[in-house]
């Protein structure tokens, strides 16, 4: 039954009601006389009225023998000593009613009318909160549809991503032109999958489609179809579907499918469990059931494609899968272009500044120009400049500089000597990230000074010297501690924990020890989520003798890398004595300030 039926139905119980009320309200009043308290007085002293009801404030009564037509009558009753005083007088007297029918309504409507309506107020914000607003309404969708005017978003705004975009392009192209590529028989992909990690730009894409092709454009996260009533989230699927029939050609766009869409079988059990089988069901089912003639199109966007049900992959369903990956330095720059529109800048290489982000994602460099225009806003300039982007580059890979943070000179002393340890090691070994500055500026993330580092291009092969370089580097700050202090201090925790981490992967992902062997020990599972932190390791499955094999070889590894170390710095004593000895003063020194922090070519051991 629609919203109109349901009006119409009320409107004929109200009218009937109203109906009724006046009915009654005529027959009463046709037949009912309303008379003064004196001529009551005087009928009732003629023995003219057969019976009398009395009320608090009235009387009514019938007549013995009809009055001008009129069988009943109503009075309003005056004060007994009242009416001794009036009886003598001439004067023709009667009382009042204060209560109403009026006010009698009002009385015990307007309550009844407040409390509902609060009632309705509170309880309906409570129960959308919790997720099940209306009995008839429980089985919705919640899916906020988009059309052109409302994303605002084409392609023009989407960078970086040139191959996705490609592929994308190809769909908007379909529901355009459905003509052009079913001439040969070709026919529009039911879903298709946006795959990548988070803040690379995959829900933006999508409503760049929709904005590109015009129509309708659907958009729902997947964990809003699973609700606390079983079989509301498979209802919603069909009523979603049911809304992009009638608005073909159209869009659907669900958010976190992995919310939606997990392997069954695997996870916790009980009811909620149940819940998202049924709805992962009935998408399937709805999968299946559509034709893409229609021009209903799926997209999807998941960061944890790992953990997606194999039936929802299948061809037939999510027929093709784009990877939306982190972009490449041309990526980030173009994307850098894009959201310095936005704000005023004044003589940034937007290359350079490309070249010093590696690994960050869209959402990430999106929020490094919001960071520089506000540093900028706080210093008083007119413009960001390339000191504003290196400041907001800092903020976000090193943490906020915590000045009021004050160490003890002998504290201070080794933060220096550690930190100009690494940039010297950094800037002596071939194929090492270039220094790009040296601080001994306490930073909100805990550490008490950083040494910046950053790639000159995007590297995607990584060689065994690479490794070990990086080991060396990352040792270089306690080696350095070690041969001027002549004791180590628990500043380098964080260098040792990644150091461990690069000479296990040597040992067990990558193959390259001699003495363990060219196989794969600990396999890294594929995961988006897992990239940016600590590698997501399965479980082990080699006796304990590799295992002890594979402990010395990584004991060894972190050994030589330590001894490369201090034989660097013993060679550059001179530089780190004068490096050290410049950072105390400044604090704060880059390869200008310092030349020897600059790459000097050096023969590989």
């Amino acid at each position: 039954m629609n919203k109109e039926q349901q009006f119409n139905i009320w409107y004929w119980i109200a009218a009937f009601m109203l109906l009724m009320l006046f009915q009654s309200w005529w027959q009463g009043a046709s037949v009912t006389e309303r008379i003064p308290y004196s001529r009551f007085i005087e009928l009732l002293e003629e023995d003219r009225i057969a019976t009398v009801q009395v009320q608090p404030e009235r009387i009514t009564g019938r007549y013995r023998e009809s009055i001008d037509g009129r069988t009943n009558f109503v009075t309003n009753i005056v004060p007994e000593d009242l009416t001794r005083r009036l009886e003598a007088s001439s004067a023709e007297y009667d009382g009042t009613v204060t209560n109403t029918f009026l006010t009698t309504l009002l009385s015990w409507v307007v309550p009844i009318l407040l409390i509902f309506g609060l009632w309705m107020f509170f309880f309906r914000r409570f129960a959308e909160k919790q997720g099940f607003g209306g009995m008839m309404s429980v089985g919705k969708s919640k899916a906020k549809v988009y059309v052109e005017k409302d994303t605002g978003v084409t392609f023009d705004d989407v960078a970086g991503i040139d191959e996705a975009k490609a592929e994308l392009q190809e769909i908007v192209s379909f529901l355009k032109e459905p003509d052009k590529y079913g001439r040969l028989g070709a026919r529009i992909p039911k879903g298709i999958l946006l795959v990548g990690p988070p803040g690379t730009g995959k829900t933006l894409v999508a409503r760049a489609v929709a904005g590109e092709a015009g129509v309708p454009f659907f958009s729902i996260s997947g964990s809003e179809f699973v609700e606390m009533f079983v079989g509301v989230g498979a209802a919603r699927v069909r009523d979603l579907f049911e809304q992009a029939r009638k608005a073909a050609p159209c869009i659907i766009f669900v958010d976190e499918l992995d919310a939606l869409g997990k392997k069954r079988g695997a996870g916790a059990f009980g009811g909620g469990h149940d819940e998202k089988e049924q709805t992962l069901n009935q998408l399937l089912t709805e999968l299946d059931g559509f034709d893409p003639r229609e021009g209903i199109v799926l997209l999807a966007a998941t960061n944890r494609p790992e953990i997606l049900d194999p039936a929802l992959l299948r061809a037939g369903r999510f027929d093709r899968q784009v990877v939306v990956d982190r972009p490449d330095k041309t990526g980030r720059a173009a994307i850098l272009r894009v959201h310095l529109k936005k704000v005023q800048h004044q003589g940034l290489d937007v290359d350079q500044i490309a070249a010093l982000t590696p690994g960050f994602s869209g959402a990430e460099l999106a929020n490094l120009v919001n960071e520089a225009a506000i540093h900028a806003t706080r210093r008083g300039a007119e413009a960001v400049t390339t000191q504003d982007m290196t400041a907001a580059i800092e903020r976000i890979v090193a943490g906020l500089e915590r000045k009021g943070r004050l160490l003890n000179p002998k504290e201070r002393e080794a933060v220096a000597w550690h930190e100009m340890g690494h940039a010297l090691a950094a800037a002596s070994l071939p194929g090492a990230d270039p220094v790009h500055k040296v601080s001994i500026i306490p930073r909100s993330i805990g550490a008490l000074g950083y040494t910046m580092t950053r790639p000159t291009e995007d590297r995607f092969l990584i060689t065994r010297q690479d490794l070990d370089n990086r080991m060396v580097v990352l040792l270089a700050g306690r080696a350095a501690e070690d041969l001027v202090l002549g004791e180590i201090s628990t500043g380098a925790a964080d260098d040792l924990a990644r150091t461990t981490d690069i000479a296990r992967q040597i040992v067990t992902r990558f193959g390259m020890h001699p003495k363990v062997g060219q196989a794969v020990l600990e396999a890294q599972r594929a995961s988006y989520l897992g990239e940016d932190g600590a590698p997501v390791l399965m479980g082990r499955d080699y006796s304990e003798a590799t295992a002890r094999e594979v402990d010395v070889a990584i004991r060894e590894l972190i050994d030589a890398a330590y001894e490369r170390a201090k034989k660097v710095l013993t060679e550059r004593r001179a530089d780190l004595e004068a490096g050290t000895k410049l950072l105390l003063e400044r604090e704060t020194i880059t390869p200008d300030d310092f030349p020897a922090l600059k790459p000097v070519p050096m023969a590989a051991e």
